[in-house]
């Protein structure tokens, strides 16, 4: 059965979409007691410009996690936090490297008010010890993006092999939720592939130890959500986020 472990939640003003810790030893024949799968989710928060400003996070249609201004805009929040890919894993069944899994996420207007959103993902690795890997690529993370210019742009000055932006170009209207930005999570079989041999001859038998170089590893993939009001949008986007856009009809664009 699965285990899973929820982080403390992190002051910090983001959304750990999700941890998924990959145990390499399901591929070796002395592995299956430790080929167990671990799921973290922090704390989802959103940078807002005023009172009202609401954002859920939607995975498979499903709210995750929100954060929304208390109606007596006092200044408190209304937020929950849920945890992602709980149920990416049929019952029964181990995570596999190179499988296809179903990941829709979307971001929902939960708030009282009109706005833009903006999504910012972070694809890196972690060791064992939990230090960031700099000798595996985040591409061998397929989080597959959908809808990109048709509802979602990639802001590609302000992405990196280990980050994208994304901007949702038009309003999102009060309670009503985006198209998704992604649609499927797949680890690449590359990583599975690196390896280490040894060989030791005793009594005239040669024992050969295969061990996978990335065994016991974490792939991590965050997702940022930000929303600002709907009106003076393009001054709000500069001064929240230092990004020019243009705005006409509700659609946005960037300059």
């Amino acid at each position: 059965m699965n285990r899973f472990k929820k982080f403390i939640a992190s002051p910090k003003v983001s959304l750990t979409a999700f941890v998924l810790a990959v145990v390499l030893l399901l591929f070796s024949s002395v592995g299956g007691a430790r080929a167990a799968l671990t799921y973290y989710s922090e704390t989802y928060a959103s940078r807002v410009q005023m009172y009202n400003i609401g954002v859920t996070l939607l995975e498979n249609g499903n709210k995750v996690s929100w954060r929304d201004y208390n109606s007596a805009a006092d200044g408190t929040w209304n937020e929950a936090t849920g945890t992602l890919l709980a149920n990416m894993i049929p019952e029964g069944e181990q995570f596999k490297i190179g499988k296809k899994y179903q990941e829709e996420l979307s971001v929902q207007n939960s708030g009282s008010i009109n706005q833009f959103v903006r999504v910012t993902l972070y694809r890196y690795w972690l060791d064992k010890d939990g230090n960031k890997m700099r000798d595996l690529s985040p591409n061998l993370m397929n989080l597959n993006l959908v809808n990109l210019n048709t509802d979602w742009l990639v802001d590609a000055e302000a992405s990196t092999m280990e980050r994208t932006v994304l901007y949702y170009n038009k309003v999102l209207n009060i309670g009503m939720t985006t198209p998704n930005f992604t649609d499927s999570l797949m680890i690449d079989n590359m990583v599975a592939t690196k390896v280490t041999q040894t060989s030791e001859t005793k009594n005239g038998y040669t024992t050969i130890t295969t061990v996978y170089d990335y065994d016991g590893v974490s792939f991590c993939v965050d997702a940022k959500v930000d929303a600002v009001q709907e009106h003076n949008a393009e001054d709000a986007i500069w001064s929240a986020w230092g990004r020019r856009v243009t705005i006409n009809n509700g659609v946005l664009s960037l300059n």
